[in-house]
């Protein structure tokens, strides 16, 4: 069984075939990803018009690209899954219309997916995919959360940021030092030439004896240190700031983690979303991992942001575990925001 997977949550148009067997993993036939960071770069931000009118332009192509790679033919789709929710409801909008179109037109069915069961299902596309049960970091520039997973819509919320994600902490702190966009990947750079002993910086809820994070706390620490150093600061004390809120950002996920694998008493770990490409992050996970016998799982690298292979994995695995069925539904309502419990089964 052939699922079409389309992603279009926020600014990346991704297209993905993967191949749904009925034995072992769903195996990936081909996957193509359209990034708009350059044309949001000069407002800083994700602009929601923009990037609903590029996933509108890019959509289309991108699904002949991927049929093209996997050497098939629209005739061989037998499933068509979209990004649901959350995301913006524009660019959510364009997704899930264009995969109800063409699922109408060729008459298969379609099947709407959660976006952040498709990063938390994502390691299993990878060379060395996990095994349920597992605990579930899900860390990206909208949400921090840690899950427990037993199974395919098998989720338990343990513990969620209160206020900023960790991606957004990132983001924003990096919009402060005067970093380009993306934020994260650009302080991560800045980083790598500074001294994270430098500033001493909060780790917001580190001692909480809970399971949720808060970041915002964070970001108003580094403005402050800029304000100290005032409106001439040398490049390499931005790195300082830089290499010091990431440590702080690690910090906190590192022990959070490890607090759920304790409480759960599970000895594997999931890491999903765009910050589980940091390198600071997997190389302190995999320490810490080491350290209590647990193992520790990531999606490829390719894979950590927004993509199509993700929606179209969660799609498979949903359909063939009995958790969901497509349908001939074609009304292409989104959910902008829409909790990941809702798609557990014991939600249903």
């Amino acid at each position: 069984m052939n699922v079409l997977g389309i992603e279009s949550s926020c600014d990346e148009t991704g297209v993905a075939l993967v191949d749904a067997r009925s034995d072992g993993t769903p195996a990936l036939l081909a996957h193509a990803l359209h990034t708009q960071i350059d044309m949001h770069q000069a407002y800083g931000g994700v602009v929601p018009e923009l990037a609903s009118r590029d996933h509108i332009r890019r959509v289309l192509p991108l699904v002949r690209q991927v049929m093209t790679s996997a050497g098939r033919t629209l005739a061989d789709i037998d499933v068509v899954a979209y990004t649901q929710g959350p995301g913006l409801a524009g660019a959510l909008l364009v997704g899930s219309g264009v995969a109800c179109a063409l699922a109408a037109s060729l008459g298969k069915p379609v099947l709407p997916v959660h976006h952040l069961e498709g990063h938390l299902l994502s390691p299993f596309l990878s060379a060395d995919p996990p095994q349920f049960p597992f605990v579930a970091l899900l860390v990206s520039g909208g949400h921090t959360q840690l899950m427990r997973v037993d199974g395919v819509a098998q989720y338990e919320l343990l513990g969620e940021t209160i206020d900023d994600a960790a991606g957004e902490a990132f983001d924003k702190s990096a919009k402060l030092m005067g970093l380009g966009y993306p934020g994260g990947p650009a302080l991560a750079r800045l980083a790598e030439f500074g001294d994270a002993a430098v500033f001493d910086l909060p780790r917001p809820l580190l001692h909480s004896g809970d399971l949720d994070f808060s970041f915002a706390g964070l970001k108003t620490a580094v403005r402050t240190r800029l304000a100290k150093l005032g409106t001439n600061v040398c490049q390499q004390d931005l790195a300082h700031l830089a290499a010091s809120t990431q440590q702080a950002i690690v910090d906190v996920l590192v022990r959070k983690s490890m607090a759920a694998l304790k409480q759960t008493g599970l000895d594997r770990l999931v890491v999903a979303g765009g910050v589980g490409a940091n390198a600071v992050l997997r190389s302190q996970l995999n320490e810490a991992c080491a350290k209590r016998r647990v193992r520790v799982h990531y999606p490829e690298l390719a894979l950590c942001t927004d993509n199509g292979a993700m929606i179209a994995l969660a799609a498979a695995l949903r359909l063939r575990s009995g958790a969901q069925a497509a349908t001939h539904d074609y009304a292409f309502g989104v959910k902008p925001r829409w909790p990941l419990a809702e798609v557990s089964r014991a939600a249903a």
